[in-house]
């Protein structure tokens, strides 16, 4: 410690989260001492633009040098800047100066993870980042603590609240994907550049992340199999909506029935009414664990926003300012589970596929014979008229993702298939 009466704490990052980390540590000084068995003081905050106000934040205290910040040797040194780089020159600095970090940054613990773990454990510091997957919800440390003794079978979970809530709106609206999309815009719930939510990129880093912890190996945002939800139509929620399911975008991580190896995914997914994925709405996360001893565990709460990260953030804070105190360590990260990880190919999952056909008889018994022929079996059809034409929606049993993308492009090749209006993987079945 750099003095034994107080535990010091530098700050990267003066924007949303940033400015109320600084307002928590401020108004609960005395309080956040108690729990340390110290006071925390705070050294300085990076950002930016110093000109800029930033209530809350003593101006004394704020600089734009955060290279040097960030190897100025504090106890605690918090990253809330965001991105790749240059967050991680910043917390190979903290680290190399002997600083314990605490990071709410998923796309540098994603891509660097386990990276920047090898180098807080041979420094002797601390490397938590609970904020970075689902905001104030407590996942992290409790899929690598406290399910540590178990044999955890699938992470399955809505980790971006922008995409449910364009989703939860389709579904209670009957709306377009781009009206709701231009009203998030609006509101502020959607960036003015939507891509990383809506293309499934955000949520394809937490992917990692849980995958990671979850399954003791190393999984980067390149293992991840990732398909947003630009291409969700309002008849797809409405088909969703008549076969009792709701459309959600889903991080899923899977170990084989073998424990051979994971398959770690994003897409759009088509959930049962019944399952507690499917009253998760609005901008609101949730966390499916599927272990062998616990059974089925459930993680919810507000995935985002400045106060629900801050307090993510500030428990970290807390954690490592307390173990400062005692010379002691949290546990390193567990990846001695070198498993390997799998193409989407291999993926098992059941199917809906909309086909529109031409109406007439026939046409089921030629479609069903090529499901039967590719070892993909039917669980459900349902028809609908629309003119001189049918939509033909067909559900499936489990298969692997291969077999059933073969099985759609030998029916779409049928001269009575005039085009596939939707395809997206279910759960629950």
């Amino acid at each position: 410690m750099s003095d034994a009466d107080e535990v010091t704490v530098a700050l990267l990052g003066g924007g949303t989260v940033g400015s109320q980390v600084a307002r928590l540590l401020t108004e609960g000084a005395d309080d956040l001492a108690a729990r340390v068995g110290r006071p925390l003081r705070l050294t300085g905050v990076a950002v930016r633009d110093v000109a800029k106000d930033r209530s809350g934040i003593p101006t004394e205290l704020v600089t734009d040098d955060a290279v040097a910040l960030a190897g100025s040797g504090a106890d605690v040194v918090v990253e809330l800047i965001g991105g790749v780089s240059p967050a991680d020159d910043y917390v190979r600095a903290a680290i190399g100066a002997g600083s314990s970090v605490v990071s709410a940054n998923k796309a540098l613990m994603a891509e660097q993870g386990g990276d920047l773990h090898a180098a807080a454990e041979a420094a002797g510091v601390d490397l938590f980042y609970e904020a970075a997957v689902a905001g104030a919800i407590p996942l992290l440390r409790p899929l690598g603590d406290s399910l540590a003794g178990d044999r955890v079978r699938r992470v399955m979970g809505i980790v971006n609240g922008t995409t449910n809530y364009i989703l939860t709106r389709m579904d209670e609206e009957g709306a377009d994907y781009a009206d709701v999309l231009a009203d998030a815009q609006r509101l502020g719930y959607a960036e003015a550049d939507p891509t990383a939510d809506v293309a499934g990129l955000d949520a394809a880093a937490k992917a990692a992340i849980l995958a990671s912890l979850a399954f003791h190996t190393r999984v980067t945002l390149s293992d991840v199999y990732c398909e947003g939800i630009e291409n969700v139509s309002a008849d797809d929620v409405a088909s969703a909506r008549a076969m009792g399911y709701v459309i959600k975008l889903l991080a899923i991580a899977d170990l084989t029935s073998d424990g051979s190896g994971i398959c770690v995914r994003v897409h759009p997914t088509m959930v049962p009414r019944t399952h507690p994925l499917a009253a998760v709405r609005g901008a609101f996360n949730a966390v499916f664990v599927e272990a062998e001893a616990a059974g089925q565990v459930m993680f919810y709460g507000q995935g985002a926003g400045g106060e629900p990260t801050a307090s993510a953030v500030l428990g970290d804070l807390v954690t490592a300012a307390r173990h400062r105190v005692t010379g002691s360590l949290g546990a390193a990260a567990s990846t001695y589970n070198d498993v390997a990880i799998l193409p989407v190919d291999d993926a098992v999952t059941s199917y809906y596929v909309d086909f529109h056909v031409q109406d007439r008889s026939g046409v089921l018994a030629e479609i069903a014979r090529l499901f039967a022929e590719h070892g993909v079996s039917i669980s459900g059809v349902r028809q609908e008229g629309r003119g001189d034409e049918a939509s033909l929606i067909i559900r499936t049993h489990e298969a692997s993702d291969s077999d059933l993308r073969a099985t759609i492009e030998a029916v779409a090749g049928l001269d009575s298939v005039r085009r596939v209006a939707g395809v997206m993987r279910v759960i629950g079945e």
